[in-house]
C-alpha cells in the first residue's frame, strides 16, 4: 500500500489531509510533536475506515528527524510527503526575539528540508510527490509577519528550486499557499481580527487534494 506522510498530521489541516487521503487508499503516516493529539488524530482516521501509523518528532531537530526515518518510514512506499506542519509568531519585528526566529526557520524551513534530504532516495525511486504547505505568506510580505514570512519564502525557495532540479524526472514538487485558516492555530494570537473570512480546514483539505496531482502551484486565498 502506498504511504502517504504527514508532518503536523494530529490536528487542523495535517488531519483533514490525512482523512481525505486515507479514502483515496493510502496508508496515512502522521508526524508530530505531541503523542496523544496523534494518538487521538489516528482514532479519527480509523473510525472512517482508513489505515493509520504515527511517531513523534521535533522538526526543529535533525537527530529526531534521521530518527523517524530509520526507525519508522525507511520501510514504507512513500508516494506523498506532505510538509505541513508550521509555527507563526506575529508582531512588530522590532519586537521580535531570537528564540521566536529559530522556531520558525527551523520548523517552517530547516525541518522540510532536511526531512526530505533523509527521505529523497526513497521518494526518487518511488516516482513520489512532494507537497509543501506555504501559505500565502510565502507569496507576498505582510505587515507584523516578517519572520513568518521570511521562513515561508525560504520553503517556497526550496519547492521551486527543487521543481527545476527534478523537472526531468518522476518526481513531483508541489506548493500550495493558502490564506489562513480557523483553526487553533490563532487561539492564543490577536493577529487575526475577524476569523470569519477564514476558510475551514476542511475546505482548504477538499480542494488540495482534489488539485496536488494535476498542479504544481496551488492558490487558495482566504473568503473575501
Amino acid at each position: 500500500m502506498n504511504t502517504a506522510v504527514i508532518t503536523g498530521g494530529g490536528s487542523g489541516l495535517g488531519l483533514e489531509l490525512g482523512k481525505r487521503l486515507s479514502q483515496q487508499g493510502f496508508h496515512i503516516f502522521i508526524l508530530g510533536r505531541t503523542l496523544d493529539t496523534l494518538k487521538k488524530a489516528a482514532s479519527d482516521i480509523q473510525e472512517i475506515g482508513g489505515e493509520v501509523s504515527y511517531a513523534t518528532v521535533d522538526l526543529r531537530s535533525n537527530s529526531d528527524i534521521q530518527k523517524v526515518c530509520e526507525n519508522h518510514l525507511h520501510n514504507h512506499n512513500i508516494q506523498l510527503l506532505i510538509h505541513n506542519a508550521g509555527v507563526g509568531y506575529f508582531g512588530a519585528f522590532k519586537d521580535s526575539n531570537e528564540e521566536e526566529l529559530e522556531s520558525m526557520f527551523e520548523t517552517n524551513a530547516l525541518g522540510p528540508i532536511r526531512l526530505t534530504k533523509a527521505l529523497l532516495d526513497q521518494l526518487d525511486s518511488n516516482n513520489s510527490t512532494i507537497l509543501n504547505i506555504i501559505s500565502t505568506a510565502g507569496l507576498r510580505g505582510k505587515k507584523n509577519e516578517s519572520l513568518y514570512v521570511a521562513s515561508k519564502f525560504a520553503l517556497r525557495g526550496f519547492g521551486e528550486s527543487l521543481q527545476k532540479e527534478y523537472e526531468d524526472s518522476s518526481l513531483r514538487i508541489v506548493n500550495a499557499y493558502m490564506g489562513g485558516m480557523d483553526t487553533p492555530f490563532w487561539d492564543e494570537s490577536d493577529h487575526i481580527s475577524d476569523r470569519s473570512r477564514l476558510r475551514s480546514p476542511e475546505e482548504v483539505a477538499e480542494i488540495i487534494v482534489d488539485q496536488y496531482k494535476k498542479k504544481n502551484e496551488i492558490v487558495i486565498e482566504s473568503k473575501k
